[in-house]
């Protein structure tokens, strides 16, 4: 062959493998969605904490017995059916042929394992609420359980979207104490889910794998990386500079900037999520002083005219139009108007600083007192500029505050070891269904029943008690509203917890790589819902 033509020929057998290789980088690039989010797991373990960002993150790699809808409804998961088949006892059918990541079958005994390890863990956060109407699990055969509950527990299926199931087999033997370390090393971490566990550096980065097995639909992705970007204008510049695909909870000071950036694509809901102020019933509480910081002679929470007075401080409209930046609601109770039990009666208050004035003298501090005002700085978007600004509402009223936001994995921990005296962060009614709150937070805290699981301050009521025992085991829908609604008429009124305003979200995305199906009203974003833009 002549010295030119051998010259063409290598030039064109070296063009030929530089552009497969730009097809193969190219292709390996769509197979990989890069999001950057808030926050991330605080555990492989998926029955370590209640948390949001982290039972968003392991839905990934572990299925739950049942599904949360786009709209929060009820759908089937590992569970394809499910019955009463008397007032206390439910019976779930469970799908067939569903394998674990180490090729294991995944069965009733699974389920039933899964239910007794979350019902005996316990942390800052605990998962033990979702089954704690479980008293007995009987497995019928390996594709069947019944699960009998502590009398007629008509919302199970709705506390089910947070089973999430593990493999018996993979988390026997594992003592509390060392179940994180098996989680987090990977030898636990065997689920059903449509990605397998690849890694996860904490207050980073956690990335999955593909399951080619799943017995779903096959995720369109090969790898999905969530990196952890808490940092709002950083998960921003990440997005601009194309080092993500997309990004979740857009800073809302971001988001008129981005709708008119010809390269970003933003979606925006209305969530469930309500930012809150919680006080502290106990008789003495930590972080309360007089204003020279000397020791009161009682928690002046406990007092209802300071509760009240601490409530008309607070302008909501305020909140959610500037701290929040437009993306709030100002709210009247902790459930929002889409979910079953909501009060359409109950009437948002306005803020009346004379009177919470008024109020506190009456109560005995006419020169207010002081103290430390705890909040979420990095959990849900705008926590950080609604708790700083609440502190100079309470200081218009005479109430010296110290702003203190913290991470939500500093703060709930410090909160279940009673060391706070108050805390203001979100919380979102998941299920579907308001008793899911109450009988968390507005019952008194009952572990023989099983109710109260989140009431760290104290609070009790016998009337709200009995009203949410009651709807805990009414089967009648209507009567069972009614009961709900009754109780957040009266816990509203008791203004142990405030609620303030609830958290709109938006989602910002790479126009030429990704779409988004949906905005979900719990905030949480999966993998399968994102699909890669054809080029």
């Amino acid at each position: 062959m002549p010295r030119n033509a051998r010259r063409l020929a290598l030039a064109t057998v070296a063009a030929g493998a530089l552009l497969a290789g730009a097809a193969q980088t190219g292709a390996a690039f769509a197979q990989t969605l890069t999001m950057g989010v808030i926050a991330g797991p605080e555990s492989i373990d998926p029955h370590f904490t209640a948390t949001g960002t982290h039972s968003e993150s392991l839905k990934h790699v572990f299925d739950t017995l049942t599904h949360s809808g786009d709209q929060l409804q009820v759908e089937p998961g590992l569970a394809e059916s499910w019955r009463i088949i008397d007032p206390n006892t439910w019976e779930f059918r469970l799908r067939r042929g569903v394998k674990f990541h180490d090729g294991s079958d995944m069965t009733a005994e699974d389920v039933a394992a899964s239910i007794r390890r979350m019902q005996t863990l316990s942390g800052p956060n605990p998962t033990s609420i979702y089954v704690r109407r479980v008293r007995e699990v009987r497995i019928v055969d390996p594709h069947t359980i019944q699960v009998v509950t502590d009398g007629p527990a008509p919302t199970l299926p709705n506390d089910f979207i947070r089973l999430f199931v593990v493999s018996a087999r993979a988390t026997a033997g594992l003592a509390p104490e060392t179940s994180n370390e098996a989680f987090n090393a990977g030898r636990a971490a065997i689920g059903t889910g449509p990605y397998r566990f690849g890694s996860w550096t904490p207050r980073e980065q956690f990335t999955v794998e593909r399951n080619d097995n799943y017995w779903g639909t096959r995720p369109a992705w090969a790898r999905v990386v969530r990196r952890e970007i808490s940092n709002p204008a950083a998960r921003v510049a990440q997005l601009r500079t194309g080092q993500v695909d997309m990004i979740v909870r857009v800073p809302a000071a971001d988001v008129p900037t981005l709708e008119r950036d010809r390269n970003i694509a933003v979606l925006k809901t209305e969530t469930v999520y309500v930012f809150n102020l919680a006080l502290d019933m106990r008789e003495t509480t930590p972080q309360v002083t007089a204003r020279d910081g000397s020791r009161l002679a009682a928690n002046p929470y406990r007092d209802a005219r300071v509760r009240e007075a601490i409530d008309l401080a607070i302008d909501r409209r305020a909140l959610a139009e500037v701290a929040m930046e437009g993306l709030g609601t100002p709210q009247s109770q902790m459930v929002t108007p889409g979910i079953f039990g909501f009060n359409p009666a109950l009437q948002i208050p306005r803020p009346d600083v004379a009177r919470a004035r008024q109020l506190l003298a009456e109560a005995g501090y006419p020169n207010g007192f002081r103290m430390v005002l705890n909040f979420t700085n990095n959990r849900l978007p705008g926590d950080n500029g609604v708790g700083t600004s609440m502190a100079q509402m309470l200081a218009r009223i005479g109430i010296e505050v110290q702003a203190a936001g913290q991470p939500a994995a500093v703060i709930f921990p410090a909160r279940a070891r009673g060391e706070l005296s108050n805390i203001m962060a979100g919380w979102g009614t998941l299920t579907g269904e308001a008793n899911y709150y109450y009988a968390a937070n507005a019952h008194t805290n009952n572990r023989e029943l099983r109710l109260g699981a989140f009431n760290w301050n104290g609070f009790s009521n016998p009337e709200i008690d009995r009203l949410i025992q009651a709807a805990n085991v009414e089967l009648d829908e209507a009567k069972r509203r009614e009961l709900l609604q009754q109780v957040g008429a009266r816990f509203m009124a008791e203004r142990v917890v405030i609620p303030i305003a609830a958290v709109g979200s938006a989602w910002a995305m790479r126009r030429d790589r990704v779409t988004l199906r949906v905005g979900r009203s719990d905030e949480e974003t999966y993998a399968w819902d994102v699909t890669p833009v054809a080029r």
